[in-house]
Formats: C-alpha cells, sequence, structure tokens
C-alpha cells in the first residue's frame, strides 16, 4: 500500500494511542468515502491480530456470517457461533495467545452494520470489553464507521450499554486544500493551483472521489467524464451517498435540497417552513447527524433575534451534483462548454465563498493571528433594505475586528467603485447596529490577487490563494 498522504495529526495520535501502555478501545467515525478504512490499514499495514467488516443493509444472519469468516481466517476450527456473545468468547479464546507476546490489534470496519435489530450485538461486545479486554494492557481495538451518527450516539456519547468504554473518539475530515494538493501529487497529477481549487470546490476533499481523476485529462475533462459522459461515475453517488449512511434518508434529503436553494443556510424554523418536517426531537437529530457527517455545518450569527444560529450546505459534491450534476444534460462535454460564462463564474464565486469559511485556519495563519485567541462569526443586519451580511467576522482578542471579504476571480481582482462602495456600506451598518468597542479593518480573501488603484484602500489585507495552500 501507498505511504498515507496528510492526516498528520490521526497517524501521531495513532502512534501516541498504541504506546499508552493500556487498553485502548478507539472510535473511528466519518462521511462516507474519506478514508477512513485506508488510514487504519495503512497505519497498521495490515497486521492485525482480528479484523472483520460488516456487511452494509445486511441482517443479523449477513453480520454473523461476515463475522465467522473472520474468525476462520484467523484459524478458528469450530463451529458456528449461534449468538454474539458466543461469537466474542470464540474472539477471546483467539487473542488470549497473542496478547501474552505483546500489543494486538482488533479492527472491526463498518462498524454499525453489525448492530442489527435485536441482534444483542452491542450487549455482547460490552461485556467482551467490560469483563476481560479492558483489563488487558496490550489489548487495542479500533471500531470504524461511515454511519456517523450512529458511531456518535452509540459510542461516543452512548447513555447505554458502552457508556464511557471508549477511551478516544477520532473524526476524519476530508482533506483541506493543501492536503489535496499532496493527494493529487502522489497520484503524478501535477495541476496548476487554480485548477486544484476549482476541483476541490467540485468534488472536495474526499480521496474516493479525487482517486477517480486522470492524470491525462484536463480538469474539466475529468469533470465531464465523471458527472456528464455516458457512463458517468459520480451521477449516481448521490442516492448511494445518503442511503448508506441513514435510515428513512428522504427526511435529511429534503433538508438538504433545502439549504442547496439558500446558499448561505437557513435557520431552524426556516427549515421547518420549507420541508414540512415537525419541531421535534427528530429534526434535531437529522440536523445533528447530517452536522456530525460533514454534510452541513452550524455557524453562529449576530444581528438575529433567534437564537443566532443557522445551517448550511458544505458538501462540495452535494452542491455540484444538485446545482449541475443531477440536470438530464445530453452533452458529454457539458462543462467544458460552459468554462468561462457568466453563469459558471457565478458558481464558482459561491463555491468560492463556502470554501474559505472551510480554510478559515489558513486565512488567520496569513494574516498573522493564528497565534491570538479568535471568534468568528457571520453577521446579518436586522435594519437595512436590503439586508446586510457579512460572511466572515474574525472577534481577535488583540483589540481589533477583521471583516472578510471573499471573492473569486479568474485574474488579478480589480475592486470597482461600486464594489468597494459596497464594503463601505456593510462595514458602516454593522458598526451602527453592533457598536464594537474594538478597531474594525478589512480583509479581501481571493485567488490572483488585488489590482492596485484607486479603490484597493477598501481593504487593509490581501489573501490569496497561494495563502490558502499552507
Amino acid at each position: 500500500m501507498a505511504s498515507i498522504v496528510g492526516r498528520t495529526k490521526e497517524i501521531s495520535d495513532l502512534n501516541h494511542y498504541l504506546k499508552s501502555g493500556k487498553a485502548e478501545f478507539i472510535a473511528l467515525y466519518g462521511r462516507r468515502r474519506v478514508g477512513k478504512t485506508y488510514l487504519i490499514t495503512g497505519f497498521f499495514k495490515n497486521s492485525f491480530a482480528f479484523d472483520t467488516t460488516g456487511i452494509l443493509e445486511g441482517n443479523k444472519t449477513d453480520e454473523m456470517d461476515a463475522f465467522y469468516t473472520s474468525l476462520q481466517n484467523y484459524g478458528y476450527e469450530g463451529p458456528y457461533p449461534e449468538k454474539w456473545m458466543e461469537a466474542f468468547n470464540i474472539l477471546r479464546s483467539l487473542l488470549e495467545p497473542k496478547i501474552k507476546r505483546g500489543r494486538v490489534v482488533v479492527f472491526i470496519d463498518e462498524f454499525p452494520c453489525f448492530d442489527t435489530p435485536r441482534s444483542g450485538f452491542v450487549k455482547a461486545l460490552d461485556y467482551f470489553w467490560n469483563s476481560w479486554a479492558s483489563r488487558q494492557s496490550n489489548f487495542f481495538l479500533i471500531v470504524c464507521g461511515s454511519a456517523t451518527s450512529w458511531m456518535v450516539k452509540n459510542l461516543v456519547d452512548s447513555r447505554g450499554g458502552l457508556h464511557n468504554r471508549v477511551t478516544h473518539e477520532m473524526h476524519l475530515h476530508p482533506f483541506n486544500l493543501k492536503e489535496t494538493e499532496l493527494y493529487l501529487k502522489s497520484m503524478h497529477i501535477d495541476w496548476d493551483r487554480m485548477s486544484i481549487l476549482r476541483t476541490y470546490m467540485i468534488l472536495g476533499g474526499i480521496p474516493y472521489y479525487l482517486n477517480m481523476l486522470r492524470k491525462d485529462e484536463s480538469p474539466v475533462k475529468n469533470i465531464d467524464r465523471l458527472f456528464f459522459g455516458n457512463q458517468a461515475e459520480l451521477k449516481g453517488e448521490y442516492g448511494r451517498l445518503y442511503k448508506s449512511l441513514f435510515k428513512s434518508p428522504e427526511r435529511y434529503i429534503s433538508v438538504i435540497r433545502a439549504l442547496a436553494k439558500n446558499k448561505k443556510g437557513l435557520s431552524r424554523k426556516e427549515i421547518i417552513g420549507l420541508t414540512g418536517l415537525a419541531e421535534n426531537g427528530h429534526l434535531s437529530d437529522i440536523l445533528d447527524d447530517l452536522v456530525n457527517c460533514d454534510f452541513i455545518r452550524y455557524y453562529n450569527v449576530t444581528g438575529k433575534e433567534s437564537n443566532g444560529g443557522y445551517y448550511q450546505l458544505v458538501d462540495y459534491y452535494t452542491h455540484f451534483y444538485l446545482d449541475y450534476g443531477a440536470r438530464k444534460v445530453k452533452d458529454s462535454e457539458y462543462w467544458t462548454h460552459m468554462l468561462n460564462t457568466p453563469a459558471q463564474n457565478t458558481w464558482y464565486g459561491l463555491a468560492f465563498e463556502r470554501f474559505c469559511m472551510d480554510h478559515v485556519p489558513q486565512i488567520l495563519h496569513s494574516i498573522g493571528i493564528d497565534r491570538i485567541q479568535t471568534d468568528y462569526y457571520s453577521w446579518r443586519s436586522e435594519a437595512t433594505t436590503p439586508k446586510s451580511q457579512i460572511d466572515l467576522i474574525i472577534d481577535r482578542a488583540d483589540g481589533i475586528i477583521t471583516i472578510c471579504e471573499m471573492k473569486y476571480s479568474a485574474d488579478t481582482y480589480q475592486m470597482t467603485q461600486t464594489e468597494a462602495g459596497k464594503i463601505a456600506t456593510r462595514l458602516q451598518n454593522y458598526i451602527f447596529e453592533n457598536s464594537p468597542k474594538k478597531g474594525v479593518q478589512t480583509a479581501l480573501v481571493t485567488t490572483v490577487g488585488l489590482k492596485p488603484g484607486k479603490n484597493a484602500d477598501a481593504v487593509q489585507n490581501v489573501i490569496v490563494l497561494g495563502d490558502l495552500f499552507k
């Protein structure tokens, strides 16, 4: 297996846990296709004392068959276990001789699949861990699942059988822009950074999708093949993606579609109004699940009379699919023919704003305030018509508030008098309605840079694409 790209923190954490000298129960979760299995099998180089994988949409018999086959692969020659208690007792008998010789690593992939209705799987694992495994200083259990909501509710935040059993949780997020560049280079894809950015704003930092790119095709040709070709590989991914993660995926998809049509995000009340979902705990579960899976984000908004929170769709693939991929076009070179059109540039502009919100640490580093305590949020006016809005406000502990403007441009950005006036108006409205006790500055986040001119002094800091690759 090739070396692992990125994942520096995760690798450091795994090394630390592996050398802890005590029993460990690690819960690794994250969005489907984000590379969880690749990370674990690559890190441990498949040197497991036991590993098994659950079957998506399998029933109790399917899951037990999978576990039994894995037991056989590691030397078990006895009868088929009828219950999970028996299955874990067999696993214990296989591990006891090995654990005397050193650290043993047990890996259970697609862990939530094993917990079929009334199967007793969770109770059996809890007994296995509590009665034996947790007492073995050489025991190292890592469980992994794409059903992130299940992992969080039943392991990390469990109030039931596995309460407080997990020693460490690891949430694997998509690659950032720099990690994506490194991943593409590992595939011998040497694109310029603008091409990487545009591709990232369509596929996101999902290794599975990035691995579909071909080095002998241009970026736009790759997108045409994946979304608009005769056998477009990512055309059917949308349905599989949500169905594989959530029971009753229709309710989740209704929230996703509502957010996709409102690029800046929606309040909880607005989501209810657009989807018809009831205001209850089920809605809270849906929103929490989507946040935990990195499909949507919850962000604070000042200037609202409500609780001040908005939900925004941030999954790049989903945005592009709903905006373009779902269209029934017969043009297999649709994205190529859209090149440099106003519609495409407008779409990239909105995607760039979401991208910047995804790379706030890089923005802070570029301004030179990454070691200063900061808080960041958005603002929506209550007084102006039309409503003034600022997507990113950085509230700094050094007595400064930085208001960020985010502008995508294929070339050096030229600040027009009209745009400078809009920035000044938003700034004035913010100061008038909030009366900040700190100094207020403006920063421009763009791609190539800011063209010098009489309107360029509308911003005090300029962050360019190269800064966002750090």
